[in-house]
């Protein structure tokens, strides 16, 4: 309901100001802003849940009982993983019919960059319940389980707030955390490196889980095959790291290049190779990242960036050189302060050689100003949803009564 307000506002509702056709985006106005409480829900709810699918069992000693059945440790925890998938699934449903009713009042959805959000949040989901499993396999109870989980989410906070200003190896792992890989789903943008990561992560913890869950195995296994996971989840990471590929689902290409431009820096034969002067708190370098590094490692098959500055404060720095951003191709390279697309692109096929592609014909993205109100929005999600979900759990605790008070006869 905000988010439809709020983008009726930007169009101009009221009689008010509008803003450019080409910043009203349903991806950033309505779907993103729509969704986020799956963020918080899969941060602060869902790990509670899945600690006390695990943790019970070691609490009441069932554990050791199902150990001792057919059923393996991984088919349990297998089946855990289903009952949480089907609550996720459940608890999806307002937010897909949160787009239903901005699509019923005429509001565009591009199917692409949608399906990056929802799956964005399907693999942030999938990570910390992984982990909240992984927590509730050494700890004694669902107390210090929980503490374990959140401690392990904050740590990844502070690791993305603390590579912003100080580069180097921090800032190499930060794009891998949930947070931060959930904002590039958010902003359309796919990368390989971050699903592979985040999906390795995650089987880690769930083996992680498996190995210290099980009673027939000595402390002295368990810390050798928790060594050889870490050391499988490492080299996992930095073969992931490597990897560039990536789709830009966003309608508006925001993380691309122009389509002959990405044709022509494909077939570059020529290493490229970039130095920055700049510190990573400067707000230039988030310019260079967003507007030119970030398109660039896109396409350019051979590129290296290096930070020259990194770790410094630029407010201090007494090198003459900071601020340049050095090109080179080849045996030849320039020096550029710019963080400007064309004047970079530009300065490249000049020491390339090539000839820049003509510019094509590419109508700009459009925009979708649309100044509508909720409809139907405040009886949906206050009173039908919530009814609902009272009336199932009603009749779910219902049907658990009459299974236990059924008597059972010997024949």
């Amino acid at each position: 309901m905000t988010a439809v307000a709020s983008y009726a506002e930007a169009s101009g509702a009221g009689g008010g100001p509008a803003a450019l056709a080409q910043g009203l985006s349903p991806l950033d106005g309505i779907v993103v802003p729509a969704l986020c409480a799956y963020d918080l829900i899969a941060t602060f709810f869902l790990p509670f849940v899945a600690i006390r699918l695990v943790a019970a069992e070691r609490e009441s000693g069932a554990g050791a009982l199902l150990a001792q059945t057919t059923a393996g440790l991984p088919l349990r925890l297998a089946v855990k993983g289903l009952v949480l998938a089907v609550g996720g699934l459940a608890a999806c449903l307002p937010g897909a019919l949160a787009l239903v009713l901005w699509r019923s009042y005429g509001g565009p959805l591009a199917f692409p960059e949608t399906a990056a959000v929802w799956g964005g949040h399907a693999l942030h989901a999938l990570l910390l319940a992984a982990i909240a499993f992984a927590a509730a396999a050494v700890c004694r109870g669902s107390a210090s389980a929980a503490i374990a989980t959140l401690a392990v989410t904050v740590g990844t906070w502070a690791l993305d707030f603390v590579a912003q200003g100080r580069g180097g190896l921090l800032a190499r792992l930060a794009p891998f955390t949930p947070a931060a890989a959930l904002h590039a789903f958010e902003r359309g943008d796919v990368r390989l490196a971050a699903v592979t990561v985040l999906c390795a992560a995650s089987a880690a913890a769930v083996a992680f889980a498996a190995v210290w869950l099980d009673p027939f195995r000595i402390v002295p296994r368990k810390l050798v095959a928790t060594g050889a996971l870490l050391a499988a989840l490492a080299l996992a990471v930095a073969a992931a790291s490597a990897l560039r590929t990536s789709w830009d689902l966003a309608e508006d290409r925001r993380s691309s290049l122009p389509r002959a431009d990405e044709a022509a820096l494909s077939q570059l034969a020529q290493p490229v190779r970039i130095t920055v002067h700049l510190s990573p708190e400067d707000p230039k370098l988030y310019d260079l990242e967003s507007n030119v590094l970030a398109k660039l490692r896109r396409v350019i098959p051979d590129l290296t960036v290096t930070y020259a500055a990194a770790g410094r404060t630029g407010l201090f720095a007494n090198d003459g050189a900071y601020g340049e951003v050095w090109y080179q191709v080849g045996a030849k390279k320039t020096q550029l302060r710019s963080t400007t697309e064309p004047i970079v692109l530009g300065e490249i096929y000049r020491l390339a050689g090539v000839a820049p592609p003509p510019a094509a014909a590419v109508a700009p993205y459009p925009g979708y100003p649309l100044a509508v109100t909720p409809r139907g929005a405040a009886p949906l999600f206050y009173l039908a949803w919530p009814l609902a979900v009272g009336l199932a759990f009603a009749a779910s605790r219902g049907r658990r009564r009459t299974s236990w008070s059924t008597p059972v006869t010997d024949p």
